[in-house]
């Protein structure tokens, strides 16, 4: 399995969703950084199951337990092992899926790769569950860029066709307020509405989708590379690892698409000596090179495909349509909890850049 990011950081994913534990290797860190464990606690409960009505019932502590790479809070130079225990499952609720597949779901592509032999329970390697090892290595990065003036924030942009504020791309406000909300919106009336509708899908035993933005301030001009080692290239590929990904754009994105080049193009100007624009349709990347101006991108997230309306799919051992409606406990909106999954996919990326 391709669980495995590796450039100047080195991230291994491992673990199943109803196994054991999940957990990650984070190698490439130099040592002598220090991990406050009270702040990486808070920010892992943001993403964790079981506490609010948008979420799955499924409750998770998400309390992470260091194998190696750290001694005394301070990373060490080793590689950074931590695993989450998984402590709250049912896996009788999966046992058909390998024969009846989920609609929008990796059940029958895993069936064809992996010959059966894959573990279905929770969705096994192929769950959001796993987001959760993924944000011990971003939360362990978000502590060192903040110590080098650097600061990620993200928000839900969307859910369905509701539309939270975007960040203003030139002026991005601090974030400080977004990380303390249980439901991260610059517009809390928008929000309110977005918890309704997730309300509403959730009533009818359905789903639904949305966006995510996040923006990165501080950064220096010159991270990244032109070509195959891009800043847009490195988080795109990380984004992706989250499950539900499938879309990703930088500063206006497909917007960009619909204007001429005299209204995408991002005026340059000088203040205090540092070169600046005064747009920023760039989303701070130019040439796969940070520009200096904030870094600002979206990604595009699906319905969960668990749902407990009846669906379409197929036998596979009888060769013939079959119905699904999908029991269990699932998420109706992913959206609120994939921003510090986001988050962490710009940390891991903008840290590696910087090393």
């Amino acid at each position: 399995m391709g669980s495995v990011w590796k450039n100047k950081l080195s991230l291994s994913i491992f673990g199943q969703s109803h196994g054991e534990a999940i957990g990650m290797m984070l190698d490439g860190l130099p040592a002598g950084e220090a991990i406050d464990m009270a702040e990486l606690q808070q920010y892992l409960s943001r993403r964790a199951p079981g506490k609010f009505p948008w979420a799955t019932p499924r409750k998770e502590d998400d309390v992470p337990e260091f194998l190696s790479g750290v001694v005394d809070g301070m990373t060490c130079g080793a590689p950074i092992t931590a695993v989450i225990r998984n402590t709250n499952t049912i896996s009788k609720d999966y046992s058909g899926l390998k024969d009846v597949p989920r609609p929008g779901h990796a059940d029958y592509t895993a069936q064809v790769k992996y010959g059966g032999f894959q573990d279905v329970a929770g969705g096994g390697h192929f769950s959001g569950r796993l987001t959760a090892a993924f944000c011990i290595a971003g939360g362990i990065c978000l502590q060192i860029l903040q110590r080098r003036g650097v600061r990620v924030g993200g928000h839900v942009a969307a859910v369905g066709g509701e539309a939270d504020t975007l960040f203003d791309p030139v002026n991005v406000q601090d974030f400080a307020k977004l990380d303390r909300m249980d439901f991260p919106v610059l517009d809390e009336s928008a929000g309110a509405r977005m918890v309704e509708l997730i309300d509403l899908v959730r009533g009818e035993g359905d789903s639904v989708g949305g966006m995510v933005e996040v923006a990165v301030t501080g950064l220096p001009s010159g991270l990244g590379e032109p070509m195959f080692d891009g800043m847009e290239n490195q988080i795109a590929k990380l984004a992706f690892a989250i499950p539900g990904v499938k879309g990703v754009e930088f500063g206006a994105g497909f917007e960009a698409a619909k204007k001429r080049g005299s209204e995408n193009n991002d005026p340059f100007y000088y203040k205090n000596g540092q070169v600046l624009t005064k747009t920023n349709h760039h989303g701070g990347i130019l040439g796969g090179i940070t520009s200096g101006m904030p870094l600002v991108f979206r990604t595009a997230i699906k319905p969960t495909p668990s749902i407990s309306v009846e669906q379409d799919s197929v036998s596979l051992s009888r060769g013939e349509a079959a119905k699904l409606a999908i029991k269990g406990r699932h998420d109706p909106c992913i959206v609120p909890r994939a921003v510090p999954c986001m988050v962490a996919v710009a940390a891991v990326a903008v840290l590696d850049a910087m090393l």
